[in-house]
């Protein structure tokens, strides 16, 4: 036995005050209805169907992907870094501390075409590393060998 109370056209709300066991009126609608349900549950989730022709819509697997050749001619066009002499990387690494303060590695192998080891090499002796702050994991020039005056600089002068 429930206690219900009716909140809308086919909602009821209630508490169990007893345990009770309900069956169904064995109707042949309710056999209809019961082996319709058995033979939903029956039926697989996921069919195989064997195909006729080849699904040609798909993606073939391809051996080297274009991207892939464009980097291989890229790399075989340019070649291996060689390492110039140090007075024209210096040269160079300075015309280009003219244009901007703050540079990452792989914006100064680009545009030096220099090896990363010999870069670093070079960078450890004319700048400073910084690793933390707004230009994190950037270059810069040390103070003897700027042609310009460092934000914090300018701050104490004025």
């Amino acid at each position: 036995f429930t206690l219900f109370s009716h909140l809308g056209e086919d909602r009821l709300e209630g508490m169990v005050v007893h345990r009770a066991e309900c069956r169904p009126v064995v109707t042949d609608s309710y056999m209809k209805l019961k082996k319709l349900q058995i033979k939903e549950s029956i039926k697989p989730q996921r069919l195989s169907q064997q195909l006729e022709r080849a699904v040609t819509t798909i993606f073939k697997p391809v051996a080297n992907h274009d991207f892939n050749v464009e980097y291989e001619k890229k790399k075989k066009t340019e070649g291996k870094m060689v390492r110039a002499e140090r007075q024209l990387v210096l040269d160079m690494l300075f015309s280009a501390f003219e244009k901007h303060q703050y540079y990452n590695i792989k914006a100064l192998v680009d545009i030096t075409k220099q090896p990363v080891t010999y870069l670093k090499e070079i960078m450890r002796e004319i700048g400073t590393y910084n690793s933390k702050g707004v230009h994190k994991s950037t270059w810069e020039l040390k103070p003897e060998y700027r042609h310009y005056q460092s934000d914090e600089e300018e701050m104490q002068t004025t």
